[in-house]
């Protein structure tokens, strides 16, 4: 899974610019190493130094986890699939996941929600939709012991390898498994970009912003028996863990729900099932006007 690793996102997580997580495209030879050093402005070498170090040891972490045969982990289901309103049925299995829709967008824009992008119920044949999740070992997070860096840079690295996991998933999904896209050809960075056709939102997201679509996901994909366990507030441990929806419309974009008003959240709660008291605190719902 090294190979779908985002560094980009490694190195902002450790506080440093962009631009230096172009040394994982740099060839591990001295010379090219020291040319792309010598490529920054004096003032800022010792910074990308910094980075240069940081990215090795990454690497020989990766190393590590590779020799002691620890894994990531990824499970996908396909499910025939319709929308109802701001929601999304599954017929075979008898669930409906339970979406939000942007309030508040520019004059002229529309109001998304996830389910637009899924062929509405009584309209043909049903869509089809996948739902995800990642995982790595335990131990990839432990891995620093007592050694407060190194546990860091464990933590740090397993979440992007379980990002990494999601991305090879994916491309799995849409050339064989789902097979709606088997002529893709993407480099990395094109799939970094998401030059692909449909898209891949997280629980967390901001157009899946409600983390407790967890529970229902720990149902259908069986968490337990991919090593998730879920906390009170649907956070999953280990915390280097993804889930969410595959979605396969070519107009499918990535959109933020943001702030949400009393009267949606009402209308959320009634077409869950629930209290709006027990969901208010998985959401960010404006005060009343």
């Amino acid at each position: 899974m090294a190979g779908y690793i985002n560094w980009l996102y490694f190195f902002h997580a450790w506080g440093f610019p962009v631009r230096y997580g172009s040394i994982a495209r740099v060839h591990g030879c001295v010379a090219c190493r020291q040319n792309w050093l010598q490529g920054f402005p004096g003032g800022e070498r010792v910074r990308a130094g910094e980075a240069m170090r940081l990215y090795d040891e990454a690497r020989n972490l990766l190393d590590e986890w590779d020799r002691a045969g620890l894994q990531t982990r990824f499970r996908v289901a396909l499910r025939p699939a319709v929308s109802d309103g701001d929601d999304i049925l599954l017929p075979d299995d008898g669930e409906r996941i339970c979406l939000l829709r942007q309030q508040h967008v520019p004059q002229g824009e529309p109001c998304l929600c996830l389910a637009d992008f899924v062929r509405p119920i009584g309209q043909g044949e049903p869509d089809r939709i996948g739902l995800f999740a990642t995982t790595v070992d335990r131990e990839m997070e432990q891995w620093g012991g007592e050694d407060e860096y190194r546990r860091l840079l464990s933590q740090t690295l397993a979440d992007r390898l379980a990002e990494a996991t999601a991305e090879a998933g994916h491309l799995l999904v849409r050339r064989r498994l789902w097979g709606y896209a088997p002529d893709e050809d993407l480099t990395v960075d094109e799939l970094f970009a998401e030059r692909y056709q449909g898209r891949r939102p997280a629980v967390g997201y901001p157009s899946l912003p409600d983390q407790s679509l967890n529970f229902q996901l720990a149902r259908l994909l069986d968490f337990d028996g991919l090593g998730i366990r879920l906390t009170e507030n649907g956070a999953m441990q280990p915390h280097a863990s993804t889930s969410g929806l595959m979605i396969s419309h070519p107009q499918a974009r990535h959109f933020s729900v943001g702030t949400i008003g009393e009267d949606q959240l009402q209308d959320y709660a009634r077409r869950r099932g629930a209290s709006p008291d027990a969901l208010r605190r998985f959401l960010q719902v404006g005060s009343p006007a």
